[in-house]
């Protein structure tokens, strides 16, 4: 009887810790991005010198209220896991330990409270927290037209290496030391300055010469910048719209899966509500 009892409360706490689909597990999350946010605020406050003289006993005193929330927090979802290791060494069971970590550091390290400032990435959650589909939706698009773009990127990539290492050595032959160019690595940094059109006019071109194959290759930044986006843009056209929801798996916590889904996509494990 126990045992269904602390089975029964596992299930409910994972429902309301780990899912954004119940109106509860909605308002545990929005509830938690209100502390995380007012969490960061007090530490960044606290670094400005006259708030920290005049308010030191409020801010610690605040510190340690929003450690000692996050620490249960992350201790209840290590008990409501069903593989908690797997929901420790996932990227928010890292995020959420170093968290916490800071304030309780600061007791033999002075200064280490300041790290609290990586509860910032505990943000991260409001793509599911507040589950816009939609949104969720489009991130997947989006990740997919990326994977698809990389080796085209990639290629871009190489030749406008090999062209700035080409640009570069003869800026280096056109110019000499005289204008700048002390070394090929030095002409190589002005040609990708130029090229990305950055410009921070550290080093210019006096001869006519040099003048003219700066101004084309400025020229040629502007369409070069515009090559990548052409290509992640042909293949955002091209990705399939995926069904994709805030649903976590509670094997391997990873969250996306669509609507319909029976088992993980990640690890075939089976999901909520399907077994």
């Amino acid at each position: 009887m126990a045992s269904q009892k602390n089975g029964s409360l596992k299930h409910k706490l994972y429902s309301i810790i780990f899912e954004a689909e119940t109106p509860a597990g909605r308002t545990f999350d929005i509830l938690l991005l209100i502390i995380i946010v007012a969490s960061v605020v007090v530490v960044s406050l606290e670094s400005v010198v006259s708030l920290r003289r005049d308010h030191l006993h409020l801010f610690q005193a605040l510190e340690w209220t929003f450690t000692i929330l996050f620490t249960i927090e992350y201790f209840l979802r290590i008990y409501s896991s069903q593989k908690p290791l797997k929901y420790v060494f996932s990227f928010f069971g890292i995020i959420d330990f170093l968290a916490i970590i800071p304030t309780y550091l600061s007791l033999f390290v002075v200064g280490s409270q300041y790290l609290l400032v990586i509860r910032v990435f505990r943000l991260l959650r409001i793509a599911r927290i507040f589950r816009l589909t939609r949104f969720v939706n489009e991130g997947k698009v989006l990740s997919k037209a990326l994977s698809a773009s990389l080796t085209k990127i990639t290629v871009f990539l190489g030749v406008v290496v090999m062209m700035v290492i080409v640009v570069g050595t003869l800026m280096y032959v056109i110019e000499g030391r005289q204008s700048g160019y002390t070394s090929i690595p030095i002409s190589i940094y002005w040609a990708i300055v130029t090229l990305t059109t950055v410009g921070f006019g550290d080093i210019t071109p006096t001869t006519p010469l040099g003048q003219l194959l700066a101004s084309c290759l400025m020229i040629m930044g502007y369409g070069i910048i515009a090559v990548p986006t052409g290509i992640v843009s042909v293949e955002l056209s091209r990705a399939d719209k995926l069904d994709a929801t805030s649903r976590v798996c509670p094997n391997c916590h990873k969250e996306g899966h669509s609507s319909d889904a029976k088992y993980c996509d990640n690890c075939a494990y089976p999901l909520r509500g399907n077994t």
